[in-house]
């Protein structure tokens, strides 16, 4: 069925099963490292399992999450479902560099991962390897950075206006000033009858 890959990938399969409840397995276990396209090609032509649709790609920043987390701080979560069997899995890959998240692209095996990988590209910078147009596709492509990482500020870097004099759109450092919203309360004496 699955055998080690000279790739060590974290793959992490969770879904439901037959019988309807929840089964989760760590590929990676005892041992096993599989390789993304293995794992999934597995899952999509085992006919056992038959997982032919791929639903969703979402990225994910685990920096600071619920302030216990120690592992990689960047996945790729895959949505599967097999609609011969009506069930769904999540298959979830761990980025091995948080300095520069990659994982291998899916296209090959589910053609409908194209724009969902370009997505999480541009939001959470994780680059998939083998993918044919992997740019920009919801920031504008002069755009720094990725604005779903954790470590993005809130303002952005820099700000886009229209200049009267130029007649163009351009772009400028952000001219909004961080501040701190602070709850003022306002007390009034016999507020509402009361003394």
């Amino acid at each position: 069925m699955l055998q080690k890959s000279k790739v060590s990938y974290d793959v992490i399969v969770v879904g439901s099963g037959a019988s309807g409840g929840w089964a989760a397995k760590r590929l990676s276990e005892a041992g096993l490292s599989v390789a993304l396209l293995e794992a999934g090609r597995v899952l999509r032509d085992d006919e056992t399992l038959a997982f032919t649709e791929l639903l969703d790609v979402i990225g994910i920043d685990y920096q600071g999450f619920a302030n216990t987390w120690e592992g990689r701080r960047y996945a790729a979560v895959y949505n599967l479902l097999s609609i011969r069997h009506n069930c769904r899995v999540r298959v979830r890959v761990f980025c091995a560099d948080d300095g520069f998240p990659a994982v291998d692209s899916v296209i090959g095996l589910w053609p409908s991962a194209n724009w969902y990988e370009r997505e999480a590209f541009d939001l959470f910078g994780i680059v998939f390897k083998g993918h044919p147009d992997l740019r920009r596709i919801l920031t504008d492509y002069g755009f720094v950075g990725h604005p779903f990482r954790k470590d993005f500020p809130v303002s952005g870097y820099v700000e886009m206006r229209y200049d009267p004099e130029q007649k163009r759109v351009i772009y400028q450092p952000v001219t909004i000033e961080p501040r701190e919203i602070i709850p003022r309360v306002i007390r009034e004496e016999n507020y509402g009858g009361l003394k």
